[in-house]
């Protein structure tokens, strides 16, 4: 068996598009000036399209943060673009700037490899990991394949003429979820037809309009779809159930797979102890804040927080750890 990591997490796709300035200012609870946690003109970038794992994040942190009066008027901003590697290349371009924050995961980290990146995560400063959560296989409410087993028989049949689609370019999550499932049901990785998706927001209406004939994605970004009956849920990848959601897990449905996904926060190179202090600050309050926990269990997010030095150490080993799965699966 091959486990990425042993990390899972889960909010929903609702409103994620409309919005580019999170909130107004709230004063009822402080400016965040007291804790060291106030930085004016903080902008928080999203390297993917609005609706996907990253944005919803973001987009929850920041209102979280200004709902608990941490900091006030936080900018979060979609820049999309290959993975996520334009945003990151962005991000190291702005050396020294300690008002400009990224949301990020297993996928950038998969992008870095993927697109030969100029820029990788070792160039930027870690900040903090925050959530964990498992991906889904979900298909099209009217779409023949009423369970896990039923799929991929027929994805066995014919594996290039059932395409697969992920919210990540090839070694992120939503793709490596689906080549570990395939290599468990004896689908040579190689044969297996992966249509990449800039987040989950634009592989969601491909799934709808039966584009594709299965998606792999974050609980977190479908689980509202799922709920509605707009997708049919047929597995988590996770190693146990996802409390709410009537799906096995892949392992209990017969195949030897366990994948779980990761987000967090960096910012860019050249930041001062301080700059980088104040912004492993406000994500620490915000982890310990009411409105965050409250989030976390709202939407199903596990607790992964970690930061500074050990979240940089743990992202240098992801690194590896995806150069090793890519191998393993012959891609």
């Amino acid at each position: 068996m091959v486990a990425l990591v042993r990390l899972r997490t889960p909010l929903a796709l609702l409103g994620a598009a409309l919005l580019v300035l999170v909130g107004p200012p709230l004063l009822t609870t402080g400016s965040g000036t007291d804790s060291g946690t106030h930085i004016p003109g903080l902008r928080l970038m999203v390297p993917n399209t609005p609706g996907g794992g990253y944005d919803i994040t973001a987009r929850t942190a920041a209102k979280n943060a200004e709902d608990a009066g941490l900091t006030r008027s936080v900018e979060v901003f979609n820049l999309p673009g290959a993975g996520g590697t334009v945003g990151l290349t962005r991000l190291v371009g702005e050396r020294g700037n300690g008002k400009l924050a990224m949301s990020m995961g297993l996928g950038v980290v998969g992008a870095v490899r993927s697109n030969d990146a100029p820029r990788t995560l070792a160039d930027t400063t870690p900040i903090a990991r925050l959530t964990e959560e498992q991906d889904v296989v979900v298909v099209a409410k009217d779409s023949p394949y009423r369970t896990v087993d039923g799929l991929i028989r027929a994805w066995k049949e014919n594996p290039g003429r059932l395409p697969v689609g992920g919210g990540s370019s090839p070694g992120g999550p939503d793709h490596l979820a689906p080549m570990l499932m395939a290599q468990a049901a004896g689908i040579p990785p190689k044969n297996v037809n992966y249509i990449p998706f800039d987040g989950g927001g634009e592989l969601l209406a491909s799934i709808l309009g039966n584009k594709v004939a299965f998606g792999v994605s974050g609980v977190g970004e479908y689980r509202d779809q799922i709920e509605a009956g707009e997708l049919r849920l047929l597995a988590v990848t996770g190693p146990e159930r996802v409390p709410g959601l009537d799906a096995p897990t892949l392992k209990e449905s017969g195949y030897d797979v366990e994948f779980t996904n990761w987000r967090g926060v960096v910012a860019p190179p050249g930041l001062t102890d301080a700059e980088r202090g104040r912004l492993v600050r406000l994500l620490e309050e915000l982890h310990d804040s009411k409105e965050w926990q409250e989030s976390m269990e709202r939407n199903g997010w596990d607790d992964a927080f970690l930061t500074g030095d050990e979240f940089g150490a743990f992202l240098a080993a992801e690194d590896e750890r995806v150069v090793s799965v890519l191998k393993e699966l012959g891609l």
